[in-house]
């Protein structure tokens, strides 16, 4: 029977120094967070998700979920500001060729707190360019109750630590 990997709160190394070599494949982390506000739900669904559960209180009141809450999309948004800003290296980072199984668990409402949990799930070399890696993370935020809101599994591509013989 396996067993879950601790989680830890913080990566070793520094986003500013941090490579390919620093995402190890079983790792967890989990960084944050930040608090969801009502206005800024009603301001993103009234830009990009305009739907009356994301952004008219008297039908969501009235709604399945009984009261305003996040557009699946705000929450994607709020769990890549995270992403970027705890994991993801700011030295390294060289794209990302996508995003799978996107997935909304559980409502997001005014006041929640959110929290990311990565997994990495996988790092492999490139088999065509020697300078950088595949690194594939199971991403899910939590909120104050430790429920899972959302999830998705990303890739990025990341570069591999300069020898000391190529700097």
């Amino acid at each position: 029977m396996s067993q879950d990997p601790p989680v830890q709160m913080s990566i070793d190394v520094p986003r500013d120094a941090r490579y390919f070599e620093d995402y190890v494949p079983g790792s967890c982390f989990q960084f944050g967070g930040v608090e969801v506000h009502e206005n800024e739900i009603i301001e993103f669904a009234t830009q990009f998700d305009p739907q009356p559960i994301h952004m008219d209180r008297d039908a969501a009141e009235n709604g399945p979920f009984r009261g305003i809450i996040a557009s699946g999309w705000h929450t994607i948004g709020l769990m890549m500001r995270l992403f970027v800003e705890h994991y993801l290296t700011s030295v390294a980072s060289m794209a990302s060729p996508g995003v799978d199984e996107v997935r909304w668990s559980v409502p997001v409402r005014p006041g929640d707190q959110l929290q990311v949990r990565i997994t990495i799930t996988e790092a492999r070399p490139s088999r065509t360019k020697a300078d950088r890696g595949l690194v594939h993370s199971f991403v899910e935020a939590v909120n104050q109750r430790d429920e899972v809101v959302a999830s998705f599994k990303a890739m990025n591509i990341i570069g591999k630590r300069p020898s000391a013989s190529r700097q």
